[in-house]
């Protein structure tokens, strides 16, 4: 009901002796009832500067439609993400591979067990390359390699085609991830590898320094 009155413009009134001439919407084009299946639909359509839509969806089993449901909420996520964080990252596993790249160097300058944090998160970011890598079906070492070699040149957008396994530019590929979620992601998994290290007793204290 809420939806329907913004979009022909209308005001929800809870008592008939309370309704005013301009609380009713009159800006919808056409109202027309069909019949999908064994269900009848209303249709309010050619609206005046609607403020609300319904999308429906359709699908051969229950199975289906619910996974269309799905790619279509992640869909709209990410179009709200983009709106609210206006900022991209290149997609493919080039962002991982990277950051992976910089890490390594990274701990290549610290000396002792301080190195050690830095790769270990370089290989886990390494996951992401590799799991598309492994999808389909290249050599994954070669292809990581490759990859690596990509970045060591300066090549910060390199990533994986995920059909064919290539190395490609995600820049004039056109694949994009948000930077919102991936900072998210990062985070979470970050946060929570302390987390276990934590609760296992493995990290019971670090000596400060004198």
């Amino acid at each position: 009901m809420n939806r329907v009155a913004r979009a022909v413009g209308g005001q929800i009134v809870h008592r008939t002796d309370e309704l005013k001439e301009c609380d009713i919407g009159t800006n919808c084009g056409l109202f027309e009832i069909k019949k999908m299946g064994d269900e009848y639909f209303t249709f309010l359509t050619k609206c005046k500067e609607p403020k609300a839509c319904t999308i429906l969806l359709r699908g051969a089993s229950k199975d289906v439609l619910m996974e269309v449901e799905r790619n279509l909420q992640d869909a709209m996520n990410v179009a709200r993400n983009v709106l609210l964080d206006p900022f991209l990252v290149p997609g493919g596993g080039a962002a991982e591979a990277a950051l992976a790249y910089r890490l390594i160097e990274k701990s290549k300058t610290i000396q002792g067990v301080g190195q050690w944090p830095y790769r270990a998160v370089a290989e886990a970011l390494k996951v992401i390359p590799k799991t598309l890598m492994q999808n389909c079906g290249v050599n994954t070492i070669r292809t990581m390699t490759n990859l690596t070699a990509k970045h060591a040149t300066g090549g910060t957008s390199w990533g994986v085609d995920g059909d064919t396994g290539d190395i490609v530019d995600m820049k004039t590929f056109g694949i994009w991830d948000t930077l919102q979620v991936k900072c998210q992601v990062m985070k979470t998994a970050i946060e929570t590898a302390i987390l276990l290290l934590r609760i296992d007793d493995i990290v019971s204290g670090v000596k400060k320094m004198s």
